[in-house]
């Protein structure tokens, strides 16, 4: 087992890795907006968030060896679910694999982020 890092990505807001590698598998750490330069969530609507999450993902995967076509299963968590129609807008433009996915929505998530994404790849 490898715990991934990279400094292109948020810092981890608790005691975990962004990601871990085992074998060939890649089990990423949820992501939420933080804006790694700022070190805060700085877009204030969901598509903007969705991005931002997107992007840390890509880094991290990265990070790893692997990428977004290599995906193969995302959990995705949304403070709203009203806000299911336009995630989806912005998701599909980073995961044009279409990979496995749950979304649930939830009642709160970290640092009052509107949505979370977690994913699982390979290398």
């Amino acid at each position: 087992m490898k715990n991934i890092y990279t400094g292109r990505a948020p810092e981890a807001v608790g005691p975990y890795s962004q990601a871990v590698e085992v074998g060939e598998l890649i089990f990423t750490s949820g992501q939420i907006a933080i804006n790694p330069k700022e070190g805060k969530i700085v877009a204030t609507d969901i598509e903007g968030q969705v991005e931002q999450c997107c992007k840390n993902l890509g880094e991290v995967l990265k990070a790893a060896g692997s990428e977004f076509n290599k995906v193969v299963k995302t959990t995705c968590f949304l403070a709203d679910i009203a806000d299911f129609q336009a995630f989806n807008t912005v998701y599909e433009s980073f995961f044009i694999s279409k990979p496995a996915r749950s979304c649930v929505a939830v009642k709160d998530l970290p640092k009052g982020a509107l949505c979370e994404i977690e994913v699982i790849a390979v290398k």
